[in-house]
This record gives structure tokens, sequence and C-alpha cells, in this order.
């Protein structure tokens, strides 16, 4: 159902209708940002990914093919400005969005080192890697979406998310001892 919302969306938002593209900008804004937060790392670099990624996409919506799912054609185009943004600049520490406190201040300080050495752990793996696990973990897509959105087989995506695993768990163990 959604799918087809979306599709009758970007039409009507491909006609002109302002209001049907910024339905999708509502819809998709939250998850496109999480997907680019975690292939970036960087606060800012992944709010200008997706930002951008929403201007290539109102402009290109003739390209848009119905038969596929909406989030999948604009997570492409999120996905190639987060492989230019990567390309652009050296890796460096992510910055994390202030979260609010709970716990001790010694609890705080634990859970901020564990974000920062995932966020390390995922950046750390190659692209192909980390795009399985960014959208199966914080997208939060099954296997034949994923299949879908990356343009390849359901058998590759359960490959490289379990290899991806793996690596992230060698990684965490090695780092944390």
């Amino acid at each position: 159902m959604q799918d087809e919302q979306d599709a009758q969306m970007a039409a009507r938002a491909a006609s002109g209708d302002a209001a049907a593209f910024e339905g999708l900008v509502t819809r998709y804004e939250a998850p496109l940002f999480r997907v680019a937060f975690r292939m970036l790392g960087d606060y800012d670099d992944a709010r200008d990914a997706t930002q951008t990624a929403f201007i290539k996409a109102y402009e290109k919506l003739g390209t848009f093919d119905p038969r596929f799912k909406f989030f999948s054609w604009i997570y492409r185009i999120l996905l190639n400005e987060c492989l230019n943004a990567r390309r652009s600049r050296r890796p460096r520490e992510a910055l994390t969005a202030d979260l609010p406190a709970t716990g001790t201040p010694v609890d705080g300080l634990e859970a901020e080192d564990r974000r920062r050495l995932v966020q390390r752990a995922l950046l750390a793996l190659p692209a192909d890697y980390r795009q399985v696990i960014v959208l199966r973990h914080f997208g939060e897509l099954n296997y034949d979406d994923i299949s879908a959105t990356l343009g390849i087989p359901a058998k590759t995506v359960k490959s490289r998310l379990y290899t991806a695993r793996q690596r992230l768990m060698e990684f965490l163990t090695v780092k944390s001892s």
C-alpha cells in the first residue's frame, strides 16, 4: 500500500505538486538520514548528503519507475552521495548527536565509548558490507527489500550480512580487549 502511495506522490510531484514531494520527504527523511549517518559517520555530512539526495531525486522524478519502490530508488541516489562524500574527504572520527543522559556519568561515558567503537567498526567495513549492515539494522529493511534496494540477489545480501557481522565482531573483540 505504501509503495503505491509513494508512486502516486512521485507522479504528482513530477507534475509539479510540491506538496506531494513534501510528503515523500517527510516519510523518508529520517530513515535516509540514519543510513547516511551510519555510512559517513558525521552528522553534518549525513545531513548534506540527505538533502542533496532529495534535491537530485526531485530533479530526476521523471526517471522514477513506479514498478519499483521509491525508497530503493532514492536510496541509490543517497548511496552515491555518501560514496562521493567519503571519496572527497579523509576519514575522521564521528560526532554523535546529543542524547538525553540516563544513569550515572560513568554509564554515559561507557555508552559513548561503545557508540564510537561501533561507528569506527562500521566505517572500517568495505562499502558493500557496510551497506547491508546499515540497511538491515539501522534502516530496518528485510532481506528482499535490501536485495531490491541494492540490486543484488537475496543470497548475496545474506552472505554479505554474515561476513559483515563476522568482521564487526572481530573488530569489536580486538578493540575492546
